[in-house]
């Protein structure tokens, strides 16, 4: 009885802590739910004119001769617009090539055999990052190619966006952000978007739909927390070390090389010791 109840507290944990960062849960969210859809795309276009008409999670474009895609989202809108929107926690997931990439994927999987490159729709791939990934403090950057002589845009169709989530402030973009980093649905700012985490946080049909969710979550957090624990045991090792290295008068510089600790932690150690 005790595991029982210990799991559904694990699960209740991982279903109260869960926000749309998550790419699983966004998944869910989103999955063909075109007023949420629409939400997020107007909000981070600042197109309130876009009108979704289509939405799917994790489509696969196949690509038998390379790489093939799976792409978080996929809409639509009703001149044939796709948008594609990644959620990435890491950096490495974000790369510019890998946004490339997926302009390509997009362009490859919407023109049909027959068809003149004239009829490629245009296309968005929108990456929502935990951090700003490009580094120039922005909370949003639209590349789009252009012609360096002149600097007359390209104007091929293809449009790219990254997202930096970590900009949160009281705009309708920041609320927006905030909302992707909420836990909690009733202090989410978007109804479309509070509406659907609500269902899945709060009804036992959501509940149900999340198991798998839960499952992978929680495995992954115990993961993390086995690694954390592996580095912080070897940081300790490498601290007693450094202890008896300056205990037998080693250098600072030395005792750090070889301790593996920084210059600064090294010389906190000397410094209680010697005080």
């Amino acid at each position: 009885m005790q595991n029982v109840m210990e799991r559904y507290q694990t699960f209740r944990q991982v279903v109260d802590d869960i926000t749309l960062m998550n790419n699983r849960f966004m998944n869910k969210v989103f999955d063909g739910n075109i007023p949420a859809t629409q939400r997020m795309l107007r909000v981070i276009l600042k197109n309130d004119k876009i009108k979704v008409h289509k939405v799917s999670v994790q489509q696969w474009l196949q690509n038998l001769y390379g790489h093939s895609a799976q792409l978080d989202i996929l809409a639509e809108d009703e001149h044939g617009t796709q948008f594609n929107v990644e959620i990435q926690r890491s950096d490495e997931g974000a790369s510019v090539q890998r946004a490339r990439f997926y302009c390509g994927a997009l362009d490859m999987h919407f023109l049909d055999r027959g068809k003149k490159y004239e009829t490629l729709p245009d296309a968005y791939v929108i990456f929502i990052t935990e951090t700003d990934v490009l580094k120039n403090g922005r909370p949003l950057y639209h590349i789009q190619r252009s012609v360096d002589e002149t600097g007359a845009a390209f104007g091929d169709g293809s449009h790219i966006v990254y997202v930096n989530a970590a900009c949160q402030d009281d705009t309708p973009f920041g609320r927006l952000m905030q909302d992707f980093n909420c836990n909690d649905p009733a202090k989410m700012h978007y109804k479309e978007l509070a509406d659907r985490v609500n269902y899945f946080k709060t009804s036992k049909e959501g509940e149900i739909d999340m198991t798998d969710i839960i499952e992978a979550y929680a495995n992954n957090k115990a993961e993390q927390a086995a690694k954390e624990a592996v580095a912080k045991a070897a940081h300790q090792r490498n601290v007693e070390v450094a202890k008896k290295m300056l205990a037998e008068g080693m250098s600072i510089e030395v005792t750090a090389r070889i301790s593996e600790l920084s210059e600064e932690e090294v010389r906190a150690l000397a410094a209680k010791q010697s005080a």
